[in-house]
């Protein structure tokens, strides 16, 4: 079926009452999350962050978790002999974000949300990935949306919300095979950080594949002409040991103030501004790759 055909909400928006999709007061959801369990019902929580309270933020720091895991140079050699992120750099984005779009909109055990694992499960079952490698992965989705928020979020993630997070990811990792999974947040965190001191290291193959994803990402904003200079831009919100690890300058500090300022700008605004009144759901949206719709058995690589 394609996405095309959908016409049913995703499942995990039908477990939310009307009145907290679509709320008139701003801080209704954030009532109404702390209200539930942040492990039992933690996908709901998930689909609330992500969807209602902070999509565009959310859509923004897995672009980052997916940058952050280019800067492991031993896992990126098997990346760039694959080919899928530098001669198919769009393609395997809108893959992956819609395999994770349909596992966090409708949940792990839903029929779609198991046809996605499924087919994450067959492309990486193709490579004989370090177990490290995959649990490293895993964190990034963890907490690269938590420091963000932290950064930029319009009002912070309560620790109920942190911990939803946490039990969503360590909820799909399992049913990724992914073994050993730290039992709580702060073991993880401390694993993820780490595995980032250890492992942070320049490479070519990290800088090809950092540089064909920010190409990307700045693609969709503006013509080829304008990337150089718009490239301190993407840099300013990277970390120094990131952009060691991935060989990317670090922006001017003008440029880097500027960016900054603008996210704070943003953040004061937005929390002024009435609530969203309508999930914003990928699985709904046009994507470059799949302009007609797609089916989840045909997401990812052909081959």
């Amino acid at each position: 079926m394609s996405s095309q055909a959908i016409k049913d909400p995703p499942y995990l928006q039908t477990l939310i009452p009307p009145e907290i999709l679509a709320p008139r007061d701003r801080f209704a959801r954030a009532r109404y999350i702390a209200s539930l369990d942040p492990e039992a019902d933690c996908e709901q929580i998930g689909f609330l962050l992500a969807s209602c309270e902070f999509p565009w933020d959310t859509t923004r720091a897995l672009e980052l978790a997916l940058l952050r895991t280019f800067g492991v140079a031993k896992g990126t050699p098997l990346l760039v002999e694959t080919g899928e992120l530098i001669r198919r750099t769009q393609k395997r984005y809108d893959d992956t974000a819609l395999i994770l779009a349909e596992i966090q909109e409708n949940g792990v055990d839903h029929p779609r949300g198991r046809a996605a694992l499924k087919r994450m499960n067959q492309q990486h079952g193709r490579y004989a990935i370090p177990q490290d490698e995959y649990l490293y992965t895993l964190t990034t989705f963890v907490f690269e949306p938590i420091r963000w928020n932290a950064r930029f979020g319009w009002r912070r993630m309560s620790e109920a919300e942190r911990l939803a997070t946490f039990h969503v990811w360590r909820r799909i990792g399992a049913r990724m095979g992914i073994r050993a999974i730290p039992d709580s947040y702060a073991e993880l965190e401390r694993f993820n950080m780490e595995f980032e001191r250890a492992n942070f290291r320049y490479s070519e193959h990290n800088h090809a594949l950092a540089v064909a994803t920010r190409n990307l990402m700045l693609g969709w904003l503006l013509p080829r002409s304008l990337w150089p200079a718009a490239a301190p831009v993407t840099h300013a919100l990277l970390d120094a040991p990131m952009l060691r690890a991935v060989g990317l300058d670090p922006a001017p500090a003008p440029v880097r103030g500027l960016v900054l300022g603008g996210m704070a700008l943003r953040r004061r605004v937005l929390r002024h501004l009435p609530p969203r009144r309508r999930p914003r759901l990928l699985t709904r949206q046009r994507h470059h790759s799949y302009p007609r719709g797609y089916r989840i058995e045909e997401l990812g690589a052909d081959r």
